[in-house]
């Protein structure tokens, strides 16, 4: 099966909270990307919300269960206990753990699991305890993949901003693409599935598809958000499905 596309709203949320108005509506788009056939959506709650409001979250966590029961919420994030305590609150059906210091402007690098792993391990526990499945974002290198295994989470997210930046440059890419592959066989030697998120475009998602056929799911934000003001939302959820191989 091709991996699930889950729509991240983060941009969107940014452009509506440019001003002190209620549009783009972060709903009314979730809306549309889901009734194009996106598999879930995605959203970053940073503290400063930023982006993603903490208040959005209730909305779309309605929004699914009343309209789209068969699609999935994932709320990714930094687990301070703020973010734990959010997580628990809007009951997300997957959680995407990263290492972001909270001023960031957006991720850029996975966890170093052998040394965080003590960190790690209590707050998946914590997690899975309350019925979540959890995901890990992971630098494209094996290294650490059983670590990161040990910590009692299901999946990795692969970090594909580097894979991503190099759309100039198809030798880099391609050799980026080749560690990202790497990862994704050992974390699913290990028992971990795979999903992976940053940076992907229509043009580079079926490489990636090609390269690890067992990808669970996509997470896509930035690129999706700009091709969807030249072909709409629900125009540009088609082409990203289709990329991914639907």
């Amino acid at each position: 099966m091709p991996a699930k596309l889950s729509v991240n709203l983060n941009a969107i949320a940014m452009l509506r909270n440019r001003r002190d108005l209620p549009w783009p509506d972060v709903i009314g788009v979730g809306r549309l990307a889901l009734a194009a056939g996106a598999h879930g959506l995605t959203v970053h709650p940073r503290p400063d919300e930023r982006h993603t409001r903490h208040s959005d979250l209730p909305l779309i966590r309605a929004l699914i269960d009343d309209e789209f029961p068969q699609a999935e919420f994932n709320i990714e994030g930094y687990p301070s206990e703020d973010f734990l305590a959010l997580v628990e609150k809007n009951q997300p059906e997957q959680v995407t753990l990263v290492p972001d210091d909270p001023a960031q402007a957006t991720s850029d690098h996975g966890w170093n699991f052998i040394a965080d792993a003590a960190f790690l391990m209590p707050v998946v526990k914590r997690l899975k305890k309350g019925g979540f499945r959890v995901s890990l974002f992971s630098d494209a290198d094996p290294t650490g993949i059983g670590a990161a295994r040990d910590t009692g989470a299901d999946r990795i997210e692969l970090y594909t901003g580097p894979y991503g930046s190099y759309y100039s440059d198809s030798g880099k890419a391609a050799k980026e693409l080749e560690r990202l592959g790497k990862t994704a066989d050992a974390a699913l030697a290990a028992g971990l599935q795979v999903n992976a998120g940053h940076d992907l475009t229509v043009a580079n998602l079926p490489a990636l598809a090609r390269r690890v056929p067992a990808l669970a799911e996509v997470s896509i934000g930035h690129g999706l958000t700009a091709d969807a003001l030249e072909y709409g939302m629900a125009g540009t959820v088609g082409r990203f499905l289709r990329a991914c191989g639907w």
